[in-house]
């Protein structure tokens, strides 16, 4: 029975893809390797990227659960890329749990990381030879592309020059790639033509782009209980994300003055910093700026879509979706 799109009913991936991972066995030695992996994979998640490849797949194909190995490298390397970035970042919460190296040490975290990168592929080796060659070029150049704007992030700490079009193009590397290459992948799996594919790509990419910067706002403005990371996180760690350059641009040379100090360094005094940079950024309404620019990268993914060579049901699926993840909450 096909899947009816308008009533958006993501449940038949989801549990599809739960069953999946459930097969999946990480009960090996070393222990100290191995359950890290097991612990991040088991956390709550909205499991966005996967569920983007399962309904690509479902497109362009009679049966999704083909794109079932593909989606779970995805879901694996975006992990991945979690563990080293919580390292980075010294995050003590993911998804309202320990990171994993505040409950185990750095060194698990960076080894089990690394692990993961390399399980990815091996899911890869479901697939025949084209379509494993297909899938492996794409994940390379979207796993560079993700240290690409891992590395931009970090430099844009301690810049005081960024501007915001390299903002968008570092979350475009960082995160925005890989909802491209999720979408992807199930189009390539599914043998969808090149064309159609890289449709679904460049989709993916302008919503993952609103995607960003939505959680760039759940950042500063989000509930802390059900965001699942700690709210402020970005001022604490002094990222130039967009609200932070757009208040720099609309600040007179007071409040620009007050922005620049609180970002030099890392305070003590978390909740003050916190309670500053927000006052500044409500008097320049910058809630009101990042969401025009939610909706202006969000309208770009939506407009590729009515280009598209596929069902009304499909297009109003990925629409419906779309939408979903630059209005949530959490």
């Amino acid at each position: 029975m096909p899947i009816k799109y308008f009533t958006l009913d993501l449940s038949i991936f989801r549990e599809e893809f739960n069953l999946y991972k459930k097969k999946q066995d990480f009960n090996k030695e070393p222990k100290n390797l191995y359950l890290p992996i097991e612990y991040i994979l088991g956390l709550s998640s909205k499991k966005i990227r996967p569920i983007l490849t399962l309904m690509a797949a479902h497109v362009f194909a009679k049966d999704f659960k083909i794109a079932l190995p593909a989606a779970y490298a995805i879901e694996m390397f975006h992990n991945f890329t979690l563990v080293h970035d919580d390292i980075m970042d010294d995050a003590p919460l993911r998804r309202g749990n320990q990171t994993v190296h505040e409950k185990w040490n750095i060194n698990a975290g960076i080894l089990s990381g690394d692990a993961m990168l390399i399980l990815a592929y091996q899911y890869f080796e479901n697939y025949p030879p084209i379509i494993f060659q297909k899938l492996a070029k794409l994940f390379s150049k979207t796993a560079i592309e993700v240290c690409d704007g891992q590395q931009l992030d970090v430099d844009f700490e301690t810049r005081n020059d960024v501007t915001i079009e390299e903002y968008i193009k570092m979350i475009s590397l960082k995160t925005s790639v890989l909802i491209g290459a999720a979408l992807k992948m199930g189009a390539i799996v599914s043998e969808a033509k090149e064309e159609e594919a890289q449709k679904l790509y460049d989709f993916g990419l302008n919503l993952g782009i609103a995607f960003q910067l939505q959680d760039d706002y759940l950042d500063t403005y989000g509930n802390p209980e059900t965001f699942g990371k700690q709210v402020g996180g970005d001022i604490i760690e002094n990222k130039k994300t967009y609200l932070y350059l757009k208040a720099l641009e609309l600040a007179d040379a007071t409040d620009k003055n007050i922005l620049e100090n609180l970002f030099e360094r890392k305070l003590e005094d978390n909740f003050s910093k916190i309670e500053q940079t927000k006052s500044i950024f409500n008097k320049l309404e910058i809630p009101k700026h990042i969401k025009n620019q939610i909706n202006t990268y969000s309208e770009k993914a939506f407009s590729l879509l009515e280009t598209m060579d596929i069902s009304k049901d499909s297009k109003e699926g990925l629409y419906l979706f779309g939408k979903s993840l630059i209005t949530r909450k959490v």
